[in-house]
């Protein structure tokens, strides 16, 4: 098979996917420096829905969080979601007593299965300084004999992930 781009689409959010992907999505959140709750000065909530803003106004959305930016408890069901991180931090916390802070090259391993319930917060951790986020995440669909799998979670931390090091043909290194 020869190499070749099959397809250039503009990105968006979330992207488009094809099965087995349910969906995938980039966040790159600019957030200001965070108060003594880990979350914005009340002066920064003028013009946001908290609880259902997806504005990006300002470099950033809150998602569902009404103080600390995110994703608060909410159910999934039959399918695996894999969280890279890139730039700042997510925590984690879910039905089975996983909980958690994970951040830059850090990846979380989520199987739904038969059920979780689960909550994925951006605490706003700098108060001297912007917070700022960056998550990829895939929701990968398991395929019917495994909807209803036990739920599992399982963080593979930065330090524990194998690295290649690729060089180039003048021998310089390629650090991920």
């Amino acid at each position: 098979m020869k190499d070749k781009i099959l397809a250039i689409e503009a990105l968006q959010m979330p992207w488009r996917t094809d099965d087995p992907f349910l969906v995938a999505m980039h966040h790159l959140d600019h957030y200001p420096k965070g108060n003594e709750n880990m979350g914005l000065d009340p002066s920064q909530e003028e013009g946001r829905v908290l609880g259902q803003d997806f504005s990006n106004k300002d470099g950033y959305s809150m998602y569902h969080g009404k103080v600390v930016p995110g994703f608060p408890y909410h159910p999934h069901l039959g399918f695996e979601t894999i969280t890279i991180g890139k730039q700042g931090f997510v925590d984690h916390s879910d039905s089975l007593g996983g909980a958690g802070r994970f951040g830059a090259g850090d990846a979380q391993w989520m199987t739904a299965g038969k059920g979780i319930q689960h909550s994925e917060m951006f605490p706003l951790i700098h108060t001297d300084k912007p917070n700022i986020l960056e998550i990829f995440q895939i929701w990968l669909n398991l395929p019917s004999q495994s909807k209803l799998a036990e739920p599992h979670y399982k963080m593979l931390w930065n330090e524990s992930i194998p690295k290649i090091e690729e060089v180039d043909t003048n021998g310089k290194k390629n650090n991920p």
